[in-house]
C-alpha cells in the first residue's frame, strides 16, 4: 500500500499534468478557429476548380492530344501515395487513422502485384509507416504548416510530384488525408490526384456548348499543375484543422480524466490518513491502559 508521501507526490504530479493538458486544450482551440476558417474558405475554390477542369477535360478525355496529367500514362502499375499526417502527437487517433488507411491501401496494391511508393507529409506518419513499410517510403516533408499553412508549401510538394511524374516514377497518385467535419469528427479521405478523375457532374457540365480561347489543351496545360497544387493545399488545410480538432478533444478528455484521478487519489489519501490517525490513537490508548 503506498504511503501518504507517495500519494501526495502522485496527486501533485497529476495536478501538474492537468495544468499542461488544459493549457494545450486552450492553445488547440485557439489554433482550431483559424485552421477551420482557412479550410472552409478553401473548399469553394477547390470545388470550383474541379468543376471548371471537368468542363474542360470532358471534351479531351481519351484523346491522344490530352495532357499527361489528365490522360495518365496508360498504365496502372506504379502507385504513389501521399500520406498527410502531423509532426506532433497528443492528438488522439488523428495520425493513426491516416497511417492505417495508407497501410491498407498499400497492402491491397502490393497484393495485386502493383509497385507502391509512399510520400509522407508529416513526421508522425513517416515514423509509423517506417515500422513495416520502410522499403516503400521515399523522402517526404516535415514542418509543413508549422507557422500556418501557406500555398507556397503546397506548391513545392506539387512540384516534386510533377517532377516525379515527368520522370516516369509513378502512374497513379493518391492523397490520403483527414477531412475536417467538426471538433469530434474527422473523415479519412482518399483522393486520386493523377490522372485527374472527371466525375459525372463535371462531365455533364462539360457538355455545354462553350468555346474556349485559347484552346482546351493550352488551358489545361496551365491549369492542371495549378489544380494539383490547389488540391494539395486543400488537403494540408483540412489536415491542419483536423489535427487541431483532434488535439483539442484529446486534451479535453485527458484533463477530465486527470480530474477524476485526482478525486480518487484524494479519497484514498484521506482514508489512509484517517486509518493512520486511528492506529496512532489506539496505540496511545493501549499504552495508557497498560500503565
Amino acid at each position: 500500500m503506498p504511503s501518504l508521501k507517495d500519494l501526495r507526490l502522485r496527486i501533485t504530479s497529476v495536478r501538474s499534468t492537468r495544468k499542461i493538458t488544459s493549457a494545450m486544450k486552450m492553445v488547440a482551440a485557439s489554433k482550431l478557429r483559424r485552421a477551420q476558417t482557412a479550410a472552409e474558405q478553401a473548399r469553394p475554390y477547390a470545388a470550383s476548380m474541379d468543376r471548371m477542369l471537368g468542363a474542360l477535360a470532358s471534351s479531351l478525355a481519351g484523346q491522344s492530344n490530352a495532357p499527361a496529367l489528365l490522360a495518365g500514362t496508360g498504365r496502372d502499375q506504379i502507385h504513389l501515395i501521399i500520406a498527410f499526417t502531423g509532426d506532433r502527437g497528443l492528438c488522439g487517433g488523428f495520425n493513426s487513422a491516416i497511417v492505417r488507411s495508407t497501410r491498407q491501401l498499400a497492402q491491397t496494391l502490393i497484393a495485386e502485384g502493383k509497385t507502391v511508393k509512399i510520400l509522407p507529409v508529416g513526421r508522425k506518419g513517416r515514423d509509423q509507416l517506417r515500422r513495416d513499410l520502410s522499403a516503400y517510403l521515399i523522402e517526404g516533408w516535415e514542418n509543413i504548416g508549422k507557422k500556418g499553412v501557406v500555398f507556397a508549401e503546397a506548391d513545392k510538394i506539387a512540384e516534386q510530384v510533377i517532377r516525379m511524374y515527368g520522370e516516369g516514377a509513378f502512374d497513379v497518385c493518391t492523397a490520403v488525408y483527414n477531412r475536417f467535419q467538426s471538433v469530434i469528427s474527422q473523415v479519412v479521405t482518399r483522393q486520386q490526384l493523377i490522372p485527374l478523375k472527371v466525375g459525372e457532374s463535371e462531365a455533364a457540365a462539360g457538355a455545354a456548348p462553350y468555346e474556349f480561347e485559347p484552346s482546351e489543351e493550352a488551358i489545361l496545360a496551365e491549369l492542371l499543375p495549378r489544380n494539383l497544387a490547389v488540391q494539395i493545399f486543400r488537403a494540408l488545410l483540412e489536415s491542419g484543422a483536423s489535427e487541431q480538432g483532434a488535439r483539442m478533444t484529446a486534451m479535453d478528455n485527458a484533463t477530465r480524466n486527470a480530474g477524476d484521478m485526482i478525486n480518487r487519489l484524494t479519497i484514498k489519501y484521506n482514508r489512509s490518513r484517517q486509518a493512520q490517525i486511528t492506529k496512532e490513537l489506539i496505540e496511545i490508548i493501549s499504552g495508557a491502559e497498560a500503565l
